[in-house]
């Protein structure tokens, strides 16, 4: 299993720095403007990267992420599709930590182990299959262990204790500590003050754990710091950028750079 994630973490609580990990959808608003987007995000300064595989239903996202998923697969991306873009990432960043959010149907349709076969030969490191119940997961696990893919889950507010334990103990990379129960959005007032249970998580011994949804403003980066996370993920944002510019390649590249840039300060200091 790859130990990208793991260097990262390291280096970064040397630096005495937060992760800032945007989201974008593969493929979004097409596959030649996404390659721009993914290779923005990194220049930005993006300490790792989650993307999101193109599906028609994605129940977990909110507006902006579902426009994203209608523009990719609009555009003609699918998995393969997909896969090609982080393969591109990936040769050009070596050290880079990639993640991929996906739902259940897009690996089970090819089967398991060539999904997770396939995402490991384009460079992924880890997958959050995110509407797969924690109880339901085991083949899901012992599939991604079996091609070096880091399982990630999801810890909500109001987890009860027995199912939070579950979940540190099957994550790996990182865990996906969500601020709020519902779909994911850029919200103005993101709750993040979520110390008591990223304070369990860690007694726990779950991996560090980044903040998301809702997560669109430098102040909820630091907030997500002050709760004891190790960074925090941002999508909606990115998604309503590319939205906004998809016209223009070269807007849409200097306003993603300029979004990560600011998202990144947020971790230091």
């Amino acid at each position: 299993m790859s130990d990208r994630y793991e260097r990262l973490f390291d280096r970064l609580r040397e630096a005495k720095e937060g992760a800032f990990v945007p989201f974008a959808v593969a493929g979004d608003p097409d596959p030649a403007a996404s390659a721009v987007v993914l290779e923005a995000l990194v220049e930005g300064g993006a300490d790792a990267l989650e993307i999101g595989l193109p599906f028609s239903d994605p129940v977990a996202d909110g507006p902006a992420i579902q426009r994203a998923d209608a523009r990719a697969l609009t555009a003609g991306t699918g998995t393969a599709g997909a896969l090609d873009l982080i393969r591109g990432i990936r040769s050009r960043h070596p050290d880079l930590p990639i993640g991929l959010l996906v739902y259940a149907n897009l690996v089970l349709a090819p089967g398991m182990d060539s999904f997770y076969a396939a995402a490991a030969e384009a460079g992924a490191d880890s997958v959050l299959v995110v509407d797969a119940p924690t109880l339901e997961a085991v083949p899901f696990i012992e599939s991604a262990a079996r091609h070096g893919i880091a399982p990630v889950f999801i810890a909500t507010p109001g987890m009860g204790e027995a199912h939070l334990k579950m979940v540190a103990g099957l994550t790996r990379a990182y865990t996906y500590v969500v601020t709020r129960a519902g779909v994911t959005g850029a919200d103005s007032d993101a709750r993040t003050d979520h110390a008591d249970l990223i304070a369990r998580l860690q007694a726990a011994g779950a991996p560090p754990c980044l903040l998301g949804f809702g997560i669109s403003r430098p102040e909820h980066v630091r907030g997500a710091l002050r709760s004891g996370a190790a960074g925090a993920i941002s999508g909606s944002a990115v998604a309503a950028l590319i939205e906004r510019h998809a016209e223009d390649r070269a807007a849409l590249r200097n306003e993603l750079k300029a979004f990560v840039a600011s998202m990144k300060a947020a971790t230091r200091g």
